[in-house]
């Protein structure tokens, strides 16, 4: 990793990098008629990303302020959305409209030990664990569906779930 070469991780990163991220490979029929996508946001805290992983839809555009006292510079050389913001000080922020789907990773210029991920979703089927490892996709319809956990540098092998009408599917991963 890029981070191995830098600064040390702080021990406070190890609970954000265990994070994943639970989506259903194909969308159903009706999955792109949402309006907006909206904002997101991925903070510069303490010289790290925060959240170290973020999922959005496509059309999302994500602020990156910069809560440090000290400048960074945030970039990406992702075929999906490469882009480079500058250095910019304490207080600033700028954003990214991110329009493609796919896996963005996340740098800043200043600081090598950062990083991060932005996966990018053209469907709303999609959630972040929580610190235990839970996750909730909700409204999603009846029918079956293919199951992957993402996790960095980690993906698993599908699972098939079955959503009933009205109903409940519950679906367990390891991610290694």
């Amino acid at each position: 990793m890029v981070a191995d070469l830098g600064a040390p991780a702080a021990a406070h990163d190890v609970a954000d990098r265990l994070r994943s991220v639970v989506y259903l490979e194909s969308a159903p029929r009706g999955a792109f008629e949402q309006a907006d996508p909206g904002r997101a946001v991925m903070d510069q805290h303490e010289e790290r990303f925060v959240p170290h992983v973020l999922a959005i839809m496509t059309g999302t555009t994500v602020d990156f302020p910069n809560s440090d006292n000290i400048y960074h510079n945030v970039f990406s050389l992702s075929k999906v959305r490469p882009f480079d913001l500058g250095r910019y000080a304490a207080g600033r922020s700028k954003q990214i409209k991110f329009d493609r789907p796919g896996i963005v990773r996340v740098f800043c210029e200043i600081h090598s030990h950062m990083s991060a991920f932005i996966l990018v979703f053209n469907h709303p089927f999609f959630a972040v664990t929580d610190p235990d490892g839970r996750y909730r996709i909700d409204n999603v319809p009846p029918g079956i569906y293919s199951v992957v956990a993402w996790n960095e540098g980690a993906t698993t092998d599908s699972k098939a779930a079955m959503v009933p009408d009205g109903g409940v599917s519950e679906l367990d991963f390891t991610v290694r």
